[in-house]
């Protein structure tokens, strides 16, 4: 395996040796060092902050700060606010003078999770940004400057939205610059066993007990599932057995009660 690649998914604890994953992790190499904006797309529970945080981390702006916001996590209306600063008495509320996430992420990293969230009038500000690095806080008409990164994500189709007229097109091509598409796990079963390996081992480390591993038709129990969560739900169902169960070998008659109705297959 190539060391470079090896190295870094040590490093960033990304699992995963089938040509899907290595294709992602080799995209990360190529425009780590470079200053260009990436959209990382893929199904919630793909790992898209993880890959953010590669980026960053193998940059030459790693010594400088890695601001992650999930746009879908706050309200709408106050969402600009938290990006680009306000000025005191801005808005109800807004009782003192605030920076923003990009004046925070000066020189360094903003990630943008869920940016399929962002409303249309926060968009075309972001652009702004993009384009020109400039910004005014709410409430001001001072422009001001950052020298940011952007890394942005989604779990939608952002071609579907440009479609639908609820992402603007040119944002979309602005941030399109390097795509890196995660896979969802049943597209690439095959890393399943590692996966229980490592989160397994893993989970029995930080509790300071024994691994007993997986009996062989557990794991091809485990590698047939859907797991429409991705690799976010599996690893929770292996730590929280390996918990629960003290590390015991996991047999089907072990692992079965732990399946929810949501993965079992038909």
């Amino acid at each position: 395996m190539n060391i470079e690649r090896q190295s870094i998914q040590h490093r960033y604890e990304i699992v995963g040796r089938s040509p899907l994953v290595l294709e992602a992790i080799d995209k990360v190499i190529r425009v780590a060092p470079t200053d260009l904006t990436v959209l990382i797309t893929g199904e919630s529970g793909t790992g898209k902050e993880v890959f953010a945080k590669a980026i960053h981390g193998l940059s030459n702006r790693r010594h400088q700060p890695l601001v992650s916001v999930n746009c879908g996590a706050i309200p709408a209306t106050l969402l600009e606010a938290e990006l680009f600063g306000h000025e005191r008495g801005a808005f109800t509320g807004a009782v003192e003078q605030r920076k923003g996430f990009f004046e925070t992420a000066h020189r360094g990293t903003i990630f943008l999770d869920e940016i399929g969230e962002m409303p249309l009038d926060t968009q075309v500000k972001l652009l702004r940004v993009l384009e020109s690095g400039e910004f005014s806080r709410i409430g001001s008409s001072d422009v001001r400057r950052v020298d940011v990164r952007v890394i942005a994500a989604t779990n939608r189709l952002p071609e579907e939205e440009v479609r639908r007229g609820t992402f603007r097109t040119d944002l979309y091509f602005r941030l399109n610059t390097v795509r890196i598409e995660l896979p969802s796990l049943h597209r690439h079963p095959e890393d399943i066993p590692l996966l229980v390996e490592y989160f397994g081992r893993r989970a029995a480390a930080k509790l300071g007990i024994d691994y007993a591993g997986v009996a062989p038709e557990a794991l091809r129990m485990l590698v047939n599932l859907p797991w429409p969560g991705n690799v976010r739900e599996l690893k929770n169902m292996i730590e929280t057995l390996v918990t629960l169960e003290k590390g015991s070998l996991i047999t089907p008659e072990l692992l079965r009660p732990y399946i929810p109705l949501a993965l079992k297959a038909p």
